[in-house]
C-alpha cells in the first residue's frame, strides 16, 4: 500500500511532549477514507501503530473498509446527525480521546461558475467546508480538555490559486483555508496544533468522481462554455494521470505523518511540483501576468 521511501523523514520524530511514548497508541479520525488519500493514510498509520479510525460516506464503503481489516464507520458530512453519531461513537470507544483528525474528504463540482447553481454551489460547501467544520468543532472540546491535539486539513493547491471550471471547489478550498488560518491564530495558547496540506494531482478516484458530479449538475448543451466542455470530458475521463507531476497517495502520507509526529509542525504542506511552483508564482507575479499563466494552464490541460 506505501512506499518505505516516503515515510523515512518522519523516523524520529514524536507525536508531542506530552505524548511521546511509541507504546501507547494514538486515535486518529480520518475522512473519506473509500480509497485514494485517505484510504492510503489509513492504511500508512495503522501499520504505523496509531489506532485508526476509517470513516466513510456511504455504508457499502464502510463494510469494504471493515473487510480489510479497519476500524470503520458511516460519517456523512452532509449530515450533523451523522457527525455526531460517529463521533460519539469513536469517543465511546476510546474512553473520550481523539489524539488527531484529519479531515481529508472532499469532492470537485466541474462548470464554469456562471453554470453552478445555488443548490449545487451549496452542496459543494456542505461537503467540503461546512462538515468538515462541524466535525472540526465536535473535536476541539475534546481536545481542549485532554490537553493536546493535532487538526491536519487536507486542502489543495487550488486553495492557493484557481483553475477556470473548478469554481466551487476553488471556493471551498480558499474558504478552508482562511478558516484553517483563524482556528491556528485561536488556538495558539493551546498545545493543539493545525496545520494544512495542499496536494496537487494524486493518483486517486478525484476525477472519477467530479465527472459524476458534472454529469449530474451541469447541462452542456445549454451552456456557452459547451466547447470546452466537450474537452473538458476528455480530460476527466481519461485513463491514468491526466496531469504532469502527479504522484502517488503515499506523498500526502509522508506530510501527515510529519504534521502528527514532528514537535513543532508546519503550518503548511506542500505535496507535488505544481504546489510549490505555483505558491511561488502566486508571491512573484502580478495578478494579470499570473491570469495569464494560469489560462495557458487551463487551455493546455483542455486540448
Amino acid at each position: 500500500m506505501y512506499d518505505s521511501k516516503y515515510l523515512t523523514p518522519a523516523r524520529s520524530l514524536i507525536f508531542s511532549n506530552t505524548m511521546s511514548s511509541v507504546d501507547k497508541k494514538k486515535n486518529i479520525l480520518i475522512t473519506g477514507c473509500s480509497s485514494g488519500i485517505g484510504k492510503c493514510v489509513a492504511k500508512g498509520l495503522t501499520d504505523r501503530g496509531y489506532r485508526v479510525f476509517a470513516t466513510a460516506r456511504h455504508s457499502a464503503d464502510v463494510e469494504s473498509l471493515q473487510s480489510e481489516g479497519f476500524e470503520s464507520m458511516q460519517l456523512d458530512l452532509d449530515s450533523s446527525e451523522s457527525i455526531n453519531t460517529a463521533v460519539d461513537e469513536i469517543l465511546r470507544r476510546t474512553s473520550g480521546r481523539i489524539d488527531a483528525l484529519f479531515n481529508n474528504a472532499a469532492y470537485g463540482q466541474p462548470g464554469a461558475v456562471e453554470d453552478l447553481t445555488r443548490d449545487v454551489l451549496r452542496k459543494q460547501f456542505e461537503t467540503n467546508l461546512f462538515g468538515t467544520q462541524e466535525l472540526t468543532n465536535r473535536i476541539i472540546p475534546v481536545m481542549r480538555k485532554q490537553g493536546y491535539g493535532r487538526i491536519i486539513q487536507n486542502s489543495s493547491v487550488l486553495g492557493l490559486v484557481v483553475l477556470p471550471y473548478r469554481g466551487a471547489y476553488n471556493a471551498t478550498k480558499f474558504a478552508l483555508e482562511a478558516l484553517t488560518d483563524t482556528m491556528r491564530l485561536e488556538l495558539a495558547n493551546t498545545d493543539i496544533h493545525v496545520s494544512l496540506i495542499e496536494p496537487g494531482p494524486i493518483e486517486s478516484l478525484f476525477r472519477k468522481n467530479a465527472y459524476q458530479a458534472y454529469l449530474k449538475n451541469i447541462k452542456r448543451d445549454s451552456s456557452e462554455h459547451q466547447q470546452t466542455y466537450l474537452a473538458m470530458e476528455k480530460r476527466l475521463t481519461k485513463s491514468g494521470p491526466a496531469a504532469p507531476f502527479t504522484l502517488p497517495p503515499q506523498a500526502v502520507l509522508k506530510k501527515v505523518i510529519h504534521a502528527l509526529e514532528s514537535p513543532n509542525p508546519r503550518i503548511r504542506y506542500y505535496v507535488t511540483f505544481p504546489t510549490y511552483l505555483f505558491a511561488t508564482l502566486r508571491r512573484l507575479l502580478s495578478y494579470r501576468t499570473l491570469d495569464r499563466v494560469l489560462r495557458r494552464v487551463a487551455k493546455d490541460e483542455n486540448k
